[in-house]
């Protein structure tokens, strides 16, 4: 796997004073994969999402992206490198419209460059509206364009999801993590947001990791899976051995206690 793979976590560990969230892990993602990050309550999921996507510092160990080594970037950067993610719970702006939230995420906006403002303003103008473009094409793509002109504020969990995803699209990205996507988001939302996902990964070569703790979504659209327990990787394998191995069964089978968190 790691002569194919975007991404490498090496030995990454993270302490909380006392506590070992995530003990000297190591995982592979490959390259175009859909790849499910799975485990009980408490396991460190989160944790490691932070950990790779540079939103917790202080961490041990190494993380490789597309052969370059990113560990010490911070969150930006490593987005600029085409290595972004989304949240359990979406960070939209929700006084902004669905178009104005996704034209925050282009990465060549001009509007916040002063010196663009005076001295090439038709260059800045036509970058716009190809920004805007882009931004109601991929709204298209992702069901939600008639909501364009809306504030994001109105929009449901699942729909805010949506726009989210929106939002990592407009970087253009490699690779998405993408923490809990089916979490609050009513069925018929949670499919459309599973057919983008597999039709990205199929149309543009993104490579997906995500969170997840429906088991029949992970089985249905996970090339392979990878299981967290107290902090160490207990398994990692396709989602047919995965189903079956004693080790998952039992983690899954009674240590997290009711309201942990990942």
């Amino acid at each position: 796997m790691k002569h194919d793979a975007i991404l490498l976590a090496e030995n990454i560990t993270m302490r909380f004073k006392g506590l070992v969230a995530v003990n000297n892990v190591s995982l592979a993602v490959g390259r175009g994969s859909i790849t499910a990050l799975i485990g009980p309550n408490g396991a460190g999921k989160t944790t490691l999402f932070n950990c790779i996507s540079g939103f917790l510092t202080g961490a041990t160990g190494s993380v490789t992206f597309d052969g370059e080594r990113i560990g010490g970037m911070p969150p930006f950067r490593r987005s600029l490198r085409g290595l972004v993610r989304t949240f359990q719970i979406p960070r939209i702006f929700h006084r902004l419209t669905l178009i104005e939230n996704m034209l925050v995420a282009d990465r060549e906006q001009p509007g916040d460059k002063l010196f663009g403002c005076f001295h090439r303003r038709g260059a800045m103008l036509a970058r716009t509206h190809a920004a805007t473009d882009k931004a109601r094409e991929l709204l298209a793509l992702l069901g939600i364009e008639r909501l364009g002109d809306e504030y994001a504020g109105t929009l449901s969990g699942g729909q805010r999801k949506l726009l989210e995803l929106g939002r990592v699209l407009m970087t253009d990205p490699r690779m998405i993590l993408l923490d809990e996507p089916m979490a609050g988001v009513n069925p018929a939302l949670g499919l459309k947001l599973l057919e983008r996902v597999e039709q990205l990964r199929s149309e543009r070569g993104i490579t997906f990791l995500f969170v997840e703790h429906d088991m029949e979504v992970v089985m249905r659209v996970s090339d392979r899976v990878l299981v967290l327990d107290e902090g160490q990787l207990i398994a990692d394998g396709a989602p047919e051995a995965i189903r079956a191995n004693e080790r998952v069964i039992d983690a899954y089978l009674g240590r997290a206690a009711p309201g942990e968190t990942a």
